[in-house]
């Protein structure tokens, strides 16, 4: 048995907050963690809908049932099978969605890159194997990736403000998650802004708004 692939058109969805104009400071790209939907996920970053930012949150290409065979629906953006080709598709969608969005935007707007849960392994990867105009870095809940390509991470990663985020009563931070996290980031040069909030995995409005503030 010979194993083959054959590259494809997919048609990728999006959601957005504000609108672009010559008027707009910020873009924020915003990736969601495993199980979720885009549009459920945008609704936390409504505080930046100010009339100068736009929040754009891509879901992933992959959907299945939550439970069992009907009723709700979230997304993943990989699996362990076929792993390097989810990379790589990924990379190009991002790369195409982020490339859409700059041309309708001012020059100087500042790019936000959030990744949440599995959302920031995602962007990590992306991040790590592109010139990505990118300003700022926010993983949020997110596992590090061990895979990520460390001599091209340095100049990917070098001189990008970089936040780490997590809830103190997150069941899936572990100290040692944490510290083996902080290990790979040391690899790559990466010092990162830690913020910390009383609360599980999921977002948090106030510790955003500081963030953005801060970063």
């Amino acid at each position: 048995m010979t194993e083959h692939s054959l590259v494809v058109p997919r048609t990728a969805r999006y959601y957005t907050l504000g609108t672009p104009s010559d008027e707009v400071q910020d873009l924020w790209i915003v990736c969601h963690g495993y199980g979720q939907l885009a549009r459920y996920f945008l609704r936390h970053f409504s505080v930046l809908d100010n009339g100068k930012t736009v929040v754009v949150a891509p879901e992933a290409l992959s959907r299945f049932y939550l439970d069992g065979f009907s009723g709700r629906v979230g997304a993943t953006w990989m699996t362990k099978e076929d792993r390097l080709s989810e990379i790589e598709d990924q990379a190009a969608y991002l790369n195409l969605l982020l490339h859409e969005l700059l041309q309708q935007l001012p020059k100087n707007v500042r790019v936000t890159v959030l990744g949440f849960s599995q959302g920031g392994a995602t962007v990590s990867r992306w991040l790590a194997t592109e010139s990505i105009p990118v300003h700022r870095l926010i993983l949020w809940a997110a596992s590090f990736p061990e895979d990520i390509d460390f001599a091209m991470g340095k100049a990917a990663f070098a001189g990008l403000p970089v936040a780490m985020v997590y809830g103190t009563q997150d069941e899936f931070i572990t100290q040692q998650a944490l510290d083996r996290k902080q290990q790979l980031m040391a690899q790559l040069d990466i010092s990162p802004r830690i913020y910390t909030f009383e609360g599980g995995h999921t977002l948090h409005l106030e510790t955003l708004q500081l963030i953005n503030a801060q970063l």
